[in-house]
């Protein structure tokens, strides 16, 4: 094990972790790890099931004397996001995670982390293993593909549970005890055309945004970050009222949950008009750039010939595609009436390709409040209606409505003032957390959700903070003592 990472407090904790990064688990690519959490449940002798949607729930009894406090559910997903920088070659589902430490963080050497939620499943683990920690009847609940449609807490059956309180591990920010969360919807739009052989005397040209941060499409959505799609297309979209362009392909996002951090295009114009094409991609470059030198400062506008371009769009089919993503809404919709400072309803433009006769567009809706999220999804189905495009809203989510008068919430403000000295936070979060899908099945749970400060989730400068991680377990160790 990294020796870096087996000094740090508590052990337990970390050495679970780091297990976990050595194990390939982006979404759909699991088996690995559910056969790890398997593995670890049977060793203990403990009851380890695993259901039809590939979800797995360990059941611990209660430690002596505890026995009648009621159960706890540990919650946590398998599954983390695959996102590396354009230098970094990385395999997510072969290659192990390389992490570092650098002075109170870890992270990992130019892709995800994987904290999401990896610290969360760690946590749950250390509990099953552990023999001096006293508790309650537990259920650890670990959820698969929640990155990419939240598809195992969808499966989670009502006879499932048993426990009365939930604490889900997959909240960022410590000392803060999240009661509520946003819901969300797929918005996916898909068209097939026929693609035109390009126009005689035309050059090929590759259009390139890189160097973005990216970011989680809910938590990071109001940092002001660029998105690569709306940077590529507009720059697209301006070039092509100035000059007889040709869109040939295109590939921006591969996330539906990270804001897109790369997009590329093909395009081609006419013979004539390549070189004050070429000064105005140059001069866009330059006021983009410029527009977004605080929050993107690695923002690069690669250009350069392609020859291998032979096909396009159909001029109509174009001009409208061209509307529709200078006009698709994104980033922040809505701040919230009733918790200042959190993003009511938001939409990420997360991946739109353009390739060999189809047209796929994805966003990711979200909104704490359901009649905001189904209105978003309407508009997006009415836009592009006009290009003759279908759009599927799928994946829809409730939000998770907060209940300040909880009893777990008292006890655990209890517990944090008792053992920090310090005054716990109440907060929602612009996120989609399994909350709200599990409790839409379990309609009498108690919950909350909590972790150690996690920063740039979904992003490959993802890192955790390592004092708040000894925070965090000493919080849960200690409600898990209280819970009676």
């Amino acid at each position: 094990m990294n020796d870096l990472i087996s000094k740090l407090s508590p052990q337990p904790l970390w050495q679970h972790f780091y297990q976990l990064t050595q194990i390939p688990r982006p979404s759909h690519f699991e088996a690995a790890v559910q056969a790890h959490v398997i593995r670890l449940g049977e060793r203990l002798g403990l009851e380890t099931i695993r259901d039809q949607n590939d979800n797995i729930l360990i059941r611990k009894p209660a430690t002596p004397g505890m026995e009648q406090a009621p159960g706890v559910i540990l919650q946590g997903h398998l599954d983390m996001v695959p996102q590396a920088n354009a230098d970094t070659q990385h395999d997510f589902t072969q290659d192990p995670i390389t992490v570092v430490i650098e002075k109170d963080w870890v992270k990992a050497k130019g892709t995800t982390l994987g904290a999401d939620n990896g610290i969360g499943v760690a946590a749950a683990l250390a509990v099953l293993e552990s023999r001096s920690i006293k508790h309650g009847p537990i259920e650890a609940l670990f959820t698969s593909n929640e990155e990419d449609g939240m598809t195992g807490a969808f499966g989670v059956q009502p006879d499932l549970l048993k426990g009365t309180v939930l604490l889900n591990m997959d909240s960022e920010d410590e000392g803060v005890l999240c009661i509520g969360c946003a819901g969300g919807a797929n918005a996916t739009t898909t068209l097939r055309y026929i693609p035109e052989p390009l126009e005689p005397g035309k050059m090929g040209y590759l259009i390139a945004i890189r160097g973005l941060k990216g970011g989680h499409s809910g938590v990071d959505i109001h940092r002001g970050r660029a998105n690569a799609n709306k940077l590529l297309f507009r720059l697209i979209a301006g070039a092509a009222n100035l000059f007889k362009l040709q869109l040939c392909c295109a590939s921006g996002g591969n996330m539906r949950n990270a804001i897109p951090r790369e997009g590329t295009a093909a395009v081609a114009v006419s013979a004539s008009d390549a070189n004050a094409f070429r000064r105005y991609v140059s001069e866009q470059s330059s006021l983009i750039t410029a527009e977004y030198a605080v929050s993107e400062p690695d923002l690069v506008v690669e250009f350069s010939p392609d020859d291998s371009v032979t096909d396009a769009l159909p001029e109509k089919l174009q001009r409208d595609l061209l509307d529709c993503l200078s006009v698709v809404p994104n980033g922040v919709m809505r701040m919230s009436d009733a918790m200042p400072g959190l993003v009511e309803t938001s939409t990420n433009l997360a991946i739109v390709r353009v390739e060999q006769g189809a047209i796929e567009i994805k966003s990711l809706l979200r909104s704490s409040v359901d009649s905001a999220r189904d209105d978003l999804a309407a508009v997006h189905q009415s836009l592009y209606r006009l290009l003759g495009a279908d759009t599927l809203i799928d994946g829809v989510y409730p939000g998770w409505k907060p209940n300040t008068e909880s009893p777990l919430l008292k006890t655990m403000r209890q517990v944090y003032q008792e053992i920090f000295d310090a005054t716990a936070e109440i907060g929602a979060i612009h996120a989609g957390l399994e909350c709200g899908i599990i409790g839409g099945r379990y309609e009498n749970l108690d919950m909350i959700s909590f972790g150690p400060t996690i920063r740039y989730p979904h992003s490959p400068d993802e890192c955790m903070h390592i004092p708040s991680v000894q925070r965090f377990w000493d919080l849960l160790v200690a409600t898990l003592s209280r819970l009676v």
